[in-house]
């Protein structure tokens, strides 16, 4: 589930840190980042949007009048520096209160209530989509090795070719697969997805990142470049990164 946002603020400054946070959380889409509170709301009653960061105190329309006349058409996070207005903003059953400066985790913590409580109200669907299929590394009866594997997306289960995948980030619960085509986002765990890949082709080297071994450009100190991203190494990685290195004579 991807969450389509809406920043409003008569700051700047406010809106380019809610367009950075949202930025490293996976299932949030900002569609737009707005000073102008009258097109905000306008953006809201046309309907498709998921989620909206109000500041409350704004010229032409307050953040509590915006409520009162967008009548819950989308779930909303109060973003402001003065905390007398948290009871009347609850009264108006607003999904969260975010007091500034905004630390990234309050920030996360916030929006990851308003993505539980939509799941939870989703229909529970007919058939349950498929674990990732693990690639079968054995060759006995001439069986072909499995070079792909499914994961499920927002909307669909995707084909992923493993020869195609460069790097893996994680985030939580939600991973990132960086493609040589695309990057595609799947509700999943890093421990899940190391099991799934197959050992010698993939190597977790960070606590959020996994590589393709063979995707690899150069590697300087305890740094890896793949396809232009900088991928640091972690020190509990290390040892067992390097010592498969070596053992590829890279």
């Amino acid at each position: 589930m991807i969450l389509k946002c809406i920043a409003v603020d008569d700051e700047p400054l406010a809106l380019d840190i809610i367009e950075d946070y949202v930025s490293k959380v996976p299932f949030l889409e900002l569609v737009k980042r707005t000073e102008n509170a009258i097109e905000a709301l306008q953006l809201v009653q046309a309907g498709g949007i998921d989620l909206v960061f109000l500041d409350i105190q704004m010229p032409d329309l307050t953040g509590i009048q915006f409520l009162k006349i967008a009548s819950g058409k989308a779930n909303y996070i109060l973003t402001t520096a003065y905390s007398q207005y948290a009871l009347e903003s609850y009264d108006l059953n607003v999904s969260d209160y975010l007091l500034k400066p905004i630390a990234f985790d309050r920030f996360y913590k916030a929006v990851e209530k308003v993505r539980n409580q939509l799941l939870k109200s989703e229909p529970v669907a007919a058939v349950a989509a498929p674990e990732p299929v693990a690639p079968q590394n054995n060759n006995h009866n001439n069986a072909p090795v499995q070079d792909f594997i499914f994961v499920k997306t927002e909307h669909k289960i995707q084909k992923i070719q493993l020869d195609d995948i460069l790097y893996i980030e994680g985030l939580k619960d939600y991973i990132s697969i960086f493609t040589k085509t695309e990057r595609v986002i799947t509700l999943q765990n890093m421990k899940k997805m190391e099991e799934t890949l197959p050992k010698g082709e993939f190597i977790r080297v960070h606590k959020s990142y996994i590589i393709a071994l063979d995707k690899i450009e150069s590697i300087e100190r305890s740094r890896i470049l793949i396809a232009g991203k900088i991928i640091p190494i972690g020190d509990t990685y290390r040892d067992e990164f390097f010592k498969l290195i070596d053992g590829k004579n890279i």
